[in-house]
């Protein structure tokens, strides 16, 4: 077994690394992006249009990708991060919450609603200077 993890020892460095840079990441943009969601974002009962929308088709896709490759990436931390030191499940969340999939709104009303979930969201919030979101009771 030692000798497994001697063989393994540039592997498990980098995984440190990755495990380091997606837990201060996390910590620093977080708070940046809960602060950009409307307070009003989650009473309607379908997601708005993007502003995306907008841009010129090129640039759309390649922000497309880009947000859902990060969103993989935070997958795949948050994964490491269970087993590795750091914060795997908010990793795991906001990757989820980056990528694109069918049900993604509805899935993020249900969480938002949470009352745990929505308190920690606002307190958040709060220490930006943000108003607390808003949601159906």
């Amino acid at each position: 077994m030692l000798e497994w993890l001697a063989e393994h020892q540039t592997l498990f460095t980098w995984l440190g690394i990755v495990s380091l840079i997606t837990f201060v990441g996390s910590l620093l943009v977080l708070p940046w992006l809960l602060g950009l969601i409307p307070e009003d974002y989650f009473l309607h009962l379908s997601r708005s249009p993007t502003h995306l929308k907008a841009r010129h088709p090129a640039v759309r896709l390649l922000l497309l990708i880009g947000k859902n490759l990060l969103g993989l990436f935070l997958i795949c931390g948050g994964i490491l991060m269970l087993f590795l030191p750091g914060q795997g499940l908010l990793t795991l969340a906001a990757g989820l919450l980056l990528l694109d999939y069918p049900g993604k709104y509805l899935l993020e009303r249900r969480i938002v609603a949470h009352p745990a979930v929505l308190q920690g969201i606002n307190w958040i919030r709060a220490k930006g200077n943000h108003p607390p979101l808003k949601v159906e009771s």
